[in-house]
């Protein structure tokens, strides 16, 4: 479904990704881990359209991303969440929801799948705490049924019984849907849950690809030095 070839991307002349190569199939649950400043936001901002390659392919289902525009890029199957949420905290939660769904059903099965968003539907987004916030994001970006959806730090600042009821909705809802995931992670006992495979990055390109029953602690000890 996605495949990434040779990326390169920065911002202001400064390189982040250096000829990084990624794959992701239909369906499939990848986690992208790595420490601090290694480039995996920015991956996540270039498959989106936010930040514009120097140079490389992205395709998706063959086509290549690589010069469209975001809202482009959303139409054709990939939702983002980026970290911070971004929810717009003046609107409702019922119509935060709405604004990127594709129909009426979408909207009652995202509602469905998050059962503390129902009761605060009529309520003002920026008033619900962190974890109801998290909730919300990954809602509406599967509202939008994508093929492929996009998760960075999910678990940031949200309390661990929240954050557990939060992967377990995402991974029931890609088997249901049949949705590809990338998600970064800094909690990895979190992305090792999710994930059907590991892909570590170091210095903006990729180092390790591993399935995520093979990711052992001495794995971890020599991709991130954990």
């Amino acid at each position: 479904m996605l495949e990434v070839k040779d990326l390169y991307a920065g911002y202001d002349g400064g390189e982040v990704l250096s000829g990084l190569c990624l794959s992701i199939a239909a369906g499939e649950i990848v986690a992208l881990l790595g420490r601090n400043g290694m480039g995996k936001t920015t991956l996540l901002r270039a498959l989106m359209g936010l930040v514009r390659p120097a140079s490389g392919h992205i395709l998706f289902d063959g086509r290549n991303l690589s010069r469209l525009e975001s809202f482009e890029i959303a139409r054709m199957g990939l939702a983002y969440v980026p970290q911070g949420r971004e929810i717009f905290g003046a609107l409702s939660v019922s119509e935060n929801i709405r604004l990127g769904a594709r129909s009426p059903a979408a909207v009652a099965r995202v509602f469905a799948l998050f059962p503390a968003l129902g009761p605060k539907a009529d309520e003002a987004a920026g008033g619900l705490s962190g974890g109801q916030q998290q909730q919300l994001a990954i809602a509406r970006a599967l509202a939008m049924e994508p093929k492929l959806l996009l998760l960075d730090e999910p678990s940031e600042g949200i309390q661990p019984n929240v954050v557990q009821e939060i992967a377990r909705i995402v991974v029931t809802a890609a088997r249901e849907a049949g949705i590809a995931v990338l998600v970064v992670e800094q909690n990895t006992t979190l992305a090792l849950a999710m994930a059907d495979r590991v892909v570590f990055l170091e210095a903006g390109a990729t180092t390790g690809d591993f399935p995520a029953r093979a990711v052992t602690e001495q794995v971890l000890q020599e991709q991130m030095g954990l």
